[in-house]
């Protein structure tokens, strides 16, 4: 490359933003202040059919909402204490998630498990006023610690009611076609407003995997074919009702019900390549599961006429999970033996209580002050019988013979307290800051098996300045010190999924919680005249008392790893993002996004005392989608691409190492509008191979040692997806 080159390609980019600059005067007059507006008259040429659909047709927005953070990879996602199953540390509501959040009519839903961005595909497109993009913060809204809130403001009309349905049929590459569907009914009358949903859907799985092994000395050792079916179905109830008694009080209800068996079958058939002639043996096994839960949850506010505001929010929930896993060994064509029972049976049970008090206390000063009790209690068993044993056969476990299994009977339960106290203030028309304060103090109590009380105290500062460079530009820095909750399920004896040659995991009564401070630096800029969105973020993360794989072997011939504390570590990123309508080449109802994550971590592996990035850690991922609308045809088409940076994907256990590999995935979809007003949607998902490939080394003892015994190649196809959906509403 010459020198002129050079100087023309690094002045590019200068050029497009003094272009864009040129332009951004005539979208500040548009906009007064951080909140754009989108009115119901801006999605009208789309023929949006829900609330989900309007959303989707916004820059930046679609599948970037309903919460969660953005930020870092596979640990930075830990809840700090918002939504997410309770016995794996999602307990609690905490004082913001720092994602992005969504709202309806500026309240949040008063639920967790029934998700304000599912309620958005029941809210049918004609009861939507508008939609608010609020980039600011302040004490008006019922959320804080967002990098962004998504307000859908309905209609105020004295009565209005709205059915919305959909049925659709799911193939799958095994031929298998899975029905499914959903209607909601919404209305309104005066100061009531309520909505009733019922859905069914399919989570039907075929998937198909081949693993090929040697041993330590590169001889062939065998050949392993699967094939395992889960026919999970999905069906719930919910409801949402709100309540207005007066201008300066509200209540909001909810609650769900949902069965979500997933019973699997599971073929396999092993190739020994040992011995002459290549045996084979032919297991299956069956595996019945009953899941369902359960969620009530209401919030009352009152505003008085000094513009202060009290809320008050309680939530109930339940999660019931009981799995049998049994495997049959075929001895020939009509006789088989059973060889291994394993039922797992968990309670998880939730109850959480939170009131704030906000008010001003100087002008352009906001303070929220509150306190937040959640108690959560996991109710844990497990049993394991196997031919072998010095135990007689009982029928508690199938008929085989009982095994001792350390901490298979436990309850667990956490009190926690966390009182918080959030300051906002307004600097000047252009600079907010945002401070917030926690003290969380919790106690842990387990029983059953193991007998283990401990008590835990942390204080949790933040503080997010934000600065309204223009009305388009946007700069946020953000430090905080954040507490990872303790997943119940570490506490005790689980069935181990991923490897047929462990039944068990085991558990760990003395796990402390991993804790980080986050440093994090965005910027959004807003294209003029809603060409589209680029935002950019830096992260960095100093993680303490790491939660990984440590030994806990109890006797050197008795190899044992349990997900322990293993000390500190560190995790840096950046993830950027843009969003554009494609105007510039002539198709402006063309919107593409795309993203791209890169990341890197480090912490000291406990058993060889190497550095390696943490367990499962993904470098980074990169997406792409695109949704082309035909106005004049009532369609539009779209594609989904994403793809994960392989490389050096790892887990390291006690006596093995895998190293994890994923093929992209690809869905299209063709969705039109016919003169009945029903939409119709064709979806093809997963279209390319799909591959899932596991490379793992088992050692003999342990891997320290360096003495490889087996390696194994596995790789799994779950195939492409066919679904067909129609919806309408009444």
């Amino acid at each position: 490359m010459t020198g002129n080159s050079r100087v023309r390609v690094s002045l590019f980019p200068l050029a497009l933003l003094l272009l864009v600059g040129s332009q951004s005067q005539v979208f500040a007059q548009m906009e007064e202040d951080t909140t754009i507006i989108y009115p119901a008259s801006y999605f009208a040429e789309y023929a949006p059919v829900t609330a989900q659909d309007m959303l989707d047709r916004i820059p930046g927005q679609g599948q970037n909402t309903g919460g969660g953070n953005r930020s870092g990879g596979s640990r930075s996602g830990l809840s700090s204490g918002s939504g997410g199953n309770a016995s794996s540390g999602g307990r609690g509501l905490g004082a913001g998630s720092g994602g992005n959040e969504l709202l309806v009519n500026g309240k949040r839903v008063a639920g967790k498990s029934n998700q304000t961005s599912d309620l958005l595909r029941r809210i049918s497109s004609s009861q939507v006023q508008e939609i608010q993009i609020i980039r600011g913060t302040s004490g008006d809204l019922d959320v804080r610690g967002s990098s962004q809130v998504v307000n859908i403001v309905l209609l105020e009309e004295l009565a209005s009611t709205s059915i919305s349905y959909d049925l659709n049929a799911e193939m799958y590459k095994d031929d298998t076609v899975q029905p499914g569907g959903s209607v909601s009914l919404s209305s309104s009358a005066d100061r009531l407003s309520y909505q009733v949903s019922l859905t069914s859907r399919s989570r039907y799985e075929h998937q198909v995997s081949n693993e090929e092994s040697i041993l330590g000395d590169i001889s062939p050792n065998d050949l392993v074919h699967e094939e395992r079916v889960r026919d999970q179905r999905n069906d719930e109830i919910s409801t949402n009702l709100a309540y207005q008694f007066g201008n300066r009080s509200s209540v909001r209800l909810n609650g769900l019900y949902a069965q979500n068996d997933a019973p699997t079958d599971v073929d396999r058939r092993t190739t020994d390549l040992r011995f002459a002639g290549h045996p084979l043996t032919v297991e299956r096994e069956a595996i019945p599961n009953d899941r369902h839960n359960w969620e009530l949850g209401g919030d009352y506010e009152l505003d008085f006429s000094n513009g202060s505001r009290f809320k008050l929010l309680a939530i109930a929930n339940q999660d019931n999970n009981v799995t049998t896993r049994e495997r049959f060994l075929q001895q020939d064509d009509t006789s088989e033996q059973k060889n291994l029972y394993l039922h797992t049976d968990a309670v998880t049970e939730e109850r959480i209580l939170r009131s704030s008090y906000t008010f001003d206390i100087v002008q352009d000063q906001n303070v929220e002050m509150g306190i937040e009790r959640a108690v959560t209690t996991l109710d844990s068993s497990l049993a394991l019988g196997l031919l072998s044993g010095t135990a007689a056969p009982s029928d508690a476990v199938g008929g085989l013979i009982p095994q001792d299994v350390n901490n298979a009977n436990s309850t667990v339960e956490e009190v926690r307290y966390e009182p918080f106290f959030i300051h906002n203030w307004s600097l000047n028309e252009q600079l907010t800051l945002e401070s917030t304060l926690l003290y969380e103090t919790s106690e842990i109590t387990q029983t059953g098996d193991v007998h283990n009380q401990r008590d835990f105290d942390f204080i949790k500062p933040k503080v997010e300045l934000r600065y309204d460079v223009t009305p388009q530009l946007q700069l946020r820095g953000t430090v905080e010190k954040v507490v990872n909750q303790l997943s119940f399920a570490d506490f005790v004896a689980a069935n181990d999924e991923q490897d047929n040659d462990s039944n068990t995991l085991a558990g760990n009564a003395q796990l402390r919680q991993e804790w980080m401070w986050r440093y994090l630096f965005d910027t959004e800029y807003r294209l003029p005249d809603d060409v589209g969105v680029f935002s950019a973020e830096i992260f960095y993360f100093k993680h303490h008392d790491v939660i990984d794989r440590m030994d806990a072997s109890p006797s050197p011939d008795k190899l044992v790893s349990v997900n322990g504390n293993i000390g500190d570590g560190w995790e840096y990123g950046t993830n950027l993002s843009l969003s554009m309508r494609m105007g510039i080449i002539g198709m402006p109802n063309l919107l593409a996004t795309s993203t791209l994550n890169l990341q890197d971590s480090e912490v000291t592996d406990p058993f060889l005392g190497i550095k390696r990035r943490f367990q499962n850690y993904q470098r980074g991922r990169f997406t792409f989608q695109f949704r082309h609308d035909v106005p004049e045809w009532h369609m539009n088409w779209g594609m989904d691409y994403f793809d994960r940076i392989d490389g050096n994907l790892r887990k390291y256990d006690i006596d093995d190492i895998e190293a994890i590999v994923r093929d992209p995935r690809v869905n299209l979809y063709v969705e039109k509008v016919d003169h009945f007003g029903l939409t119709w949607r064709f979806e093809g998902g997963g279209l390319i191979d799909g591959a899932q490939c596991r490379k793992r080394q088992r050692f003999d003892g342990r891997i320290s040692s360096g003495i490889l015994q087996e390696i194994e190649h596995q790789c799994s196809r779950p195939g492409p997806t066919y679904n067909l959906r129609v919806s309408g509403t009444i």
